[in-house]
């Protein structure tokens, strides 16, 4: 600022010339010599002066405002300076822990997949456990379930397997059987009584022989198992068992008896004591306690079935609930053949196929138990 102020004084214009303001100490005497001998000459050197020294005075008071304002505005940018250094000591902190919290954030997320990782991996063996354990109990209730089915297919409700609940066994019967004595303290007098009165009877076994064509049916008809009538095994038993099972006094009421037992939709149960219901068909057609609907004879009615959801009963001999459960034994467990169900040798399922058809035979002759 100081040489810009020096160029633009040297480019002012030239009035006179320049003298020294103060005269030597040679000339001290000639101002005053001068002014006395020039007279007019002085007053315009003296105009000439007042100039220059105007202009010097301005030329001074325009470098100190120069320099004044260079100075303010150096205090200026020293101050922004500062305050820039301040803002970025106050950005490179901030930075630093964005970094901080960024590493930590880092870490703490590192260490929660760890902990996830470790979650999930606990968990899977807990459930590969529970799923081996659950595995085991399945296997051991599956193994129950066949045991139950066994139980199911050689005892059913309706006519349970007598040889294998003694319980169920009459007490003339009971007390006789092979294997299974009664109480002593209790039948003593009979038995002494009945060995000195009945001589005692040879134990006779059951024989058993395999009829090569009945065997052969079935054989033929468990290779692929069907309630169809059409096969040679099934039309027989229809033909020699069934039917003539099934075949009562009252022709339409036993036609629709064996269309319920053929569809596992007729149902038995016991009379309790309320009164007979109100349904479509007569009371003569339904019986009642004292007369059996299917035959027509005076009986007393300890049982009663409905067929399907007609709501409608009928009340039933013991002959002829024992005829109807047979013929319902065979069906249900020809069934579950078809279901796949019985997991027996081929024989023994034929065997029991043969003991039902004997139930059906018996039934049909009028021999049932005297429990019905």
């Amino acid at each position: 600022s100081q040489v810009s102020f020096e160029e633009e004084s040297q480019n002012l214009p030239a009035v006179g010339h320049w003298k020294p303001l103060m005269p030597s100490k040679g000339d001290k005497e000639e101002p005053e010599g001068g002014c006395q001998d020039a007279g007019g000459v002085d007053e315009p050197q003296s105009t000439e002066q007042l100039n220059v020294s105007r202009l010097r005075s301005s030329s001074v008071e325009i470098r100190e405002k120069g320099s004044e304002f260079l100075r303010d505005e150096l205090h200026k940018a020293q101050k922004e300076l500062k305050l820039k250094d301040k803002e970025c000591e106050r950005l490179s902190k901030v930075r630093e822990q964005l970094e901080q919290e960024l590493e930590e954030l880092t870490a703490s997320l590192f260490e929660e997949a760890h902990k996830m990782v470790r979650e999930a991996n606990t968990k899977q063996a807990a459930a590969e456990k529970q799923l081996r354990e659950a595995r085991g109990k399945i296997d051991m209730l599956q193994a129950e379930v066949t045991a139950l089915k066994t139980l199911v297919i050689t005892s059913t409700p309706s006519s349970p397997n007598r040889e294998l609940h003694p319980q169920l066994q009459s007490p003339s019967k009971a007390g006789f059987r092979k294997g299974h004595g009664r109480n002593k303290s209790t039948s003593s007098a009979m038995v002494s009584a009945a060995s000195q009165n009945v001589a005692p009877e040879p134990v006779s076994r059951e024989c058993k022989e395999v009829d090569s064509i009945l065997f052969a049916e079935f054989q033929a008809w468990k290779e692929s198992p069907t309630l169809d009538k059409s096969s040679s095994f099934l039309d027989r038993i229809y033909r020699e068992d069934v039917r003539p099972c099934l075949d009562f006094t009252k022709q339409e009421l036993s036609e629709l008896v064996r269309v319920a037992v053929e569809q596992n939709t007729l149902t038995i149960e016991p009379v309790a004591s309320q009164t007979v219901p109100v349904g479509k068909v007569a009371a003569e057609e339904c019986g009642s306690p004292k007369k059996c609907a299917l035959s027509g004879l005076p009986r007393t009615c300890k049982h009663r079935i409905m067929l399907g959801d007609s709501g409608n009963y009928y009340y039933i001999s013991p002959s002829c609930r024992a005829r109807i459960t047979a013929v319902c034994n065979f069906f249900t467990y020809i069934r579950y053949i078809q279901q796949g169900l019985v997991r027996q040798d081929v024989e023994l399922m034929y065997w029991e196929v043969m003991r039902l058809r004997r139930e059906m035979s018996l039934a049909k002759l009028g021999f049932y138990p005297s429990e019905m």
